[in-house]
């Protein structure tokens, strides 16, 4: 088995650099600000405010986390409130970003998740950074297990999913193309086991990228998405469908997470050929384009998404 995906994925990390993960969340990137010039009250007054959304409070936490001055603010703000569950979260994440890039020892990082874990148990955004860690480095039992205490929490945790199908792809690449393999099993039990108003009924459309990802790395695939017959099968083809269906359908346009989603989907349109589909997408995505997956396999992120929009908007 070859090794799991970093959290981005292999091929993302330039191309991460030129988007914004906070996506189209105002709130979260005036804080966001605040706290690199040292005001952590802003990031306090979000966290308050974000309450147990647990997919935005997952999603706010972790992009608050990535800025390389969050580890020592979220300090000082556990110094001015020692009994704070957020600023400890905060910090526990900011850890697991700085051991991601080998600025931290993991095992303090696995300590930091874990104490706040304890202060606010019924929160899953600690594991979800232990998660991100195991899913970096650990073993098949640790991702599985980790998996399992975000679920727990919070059954429908959309980065959690996302995360342990992008590690799950990795698998049997060798194997090459393989309709069967356990990635899609994973997608489609998520989705079916998720609400009917779940982003994750979108899930076997990320498992088939990062699938995709997967097999061009290790040359079983074309590099140029489009060129591949990966998205034109059968079974690509009823996946495509039943998501786009899906989300005509969708009516709950406030998921912090819905733009990755959607950035999944419109690749999907294009590599497909469904021009007039991916149009009405790009419509919803506007400018806010996600490296993942335009990226795949190893390209320039902000040119494919461009290209794509172009010529599905010129088109329609």
């Amino acid at each position: 088995m070859s090794p799991p995906p970093p959290p981005l994925g292999r091929g993302r990390k330039r191309a991460a650099q030129a988007f914004d993960e906070a996506l189209d969340d105002a709130e979260l990137v005036a804080a966001r600000s605040a706290l690199a010039q040292g005001r952590w009250q802003n990031a306090r007054s979000l966290l308050v405010q974000t309450g147990d959304d647990w997919d935005r409070r997952g999603h706010r936490i972790t992009v608050l986390a990535r800025e390389s001055y969050c580890a020592a603010w979220a300090r000082e703000w556990l110094l001015a409130e020692p009994d704070s569950s957020d600023a400890s979260v905060l910090l526990a994440l900011a850890q697991v970003r700085r051991a991601l890039r080998g600025k931290e020892k993991t095992a303090r990082a696995r300590e930091a998740c874990h104490t706040a874990a304890e202060r606010v148990p019924t929160d899953p955004t600690p594991w979800l950074g232990l998660l991100l860690l195991e899913c970096a480095q650990g073993t098949d039992g640790d991702v599985v297990r980790l998996f399992e205490q975000v679920r727990s929490r919070y059954a429908d945790h959309h980065h959690a999913h996302h995360l342990v199908v992008a590690w799950l792809a990795e698998r049997r690449v060798e194997a090459g193309p393989d309709p069967l393999h356990e990635v899609y099993d994973f997608a489609n039990w998520a989705a079916e086991q998720a609400p009917a108003d779940s982003p994750l009924a979108v899930l076997p459309v990320i498992a088939h990228a990062e699938r995709f990802r997967t097999l061009a790395a290790a040359g079983h695939e074309p590099a140029d998405p489009v060129a591949s017959g990966h998205w034109v099968g059968r079974r690509a083809r009823q996946v495509m469908k039943a998501a786009f269906d899906w989300w005509l359908e969708w009516e709950h346009e406030g998921h912090p997470r819905r733009l990755v989603d959607l950035n999944f989907l419109a690749h999907a349109k294009v590599c497909e050929g469904r021009g007039a589909e991916a149009a009405a997408l790009f419509h919803r995505i506007g400018e806010h384009a996600t490296a993942a997956p335009w990226s795949y396999p190893d390209r320039d992120a902000r040119t494919a998404f461009r290209t794509a929009r172009a010529a599905a908007l010129g088109t329609a």
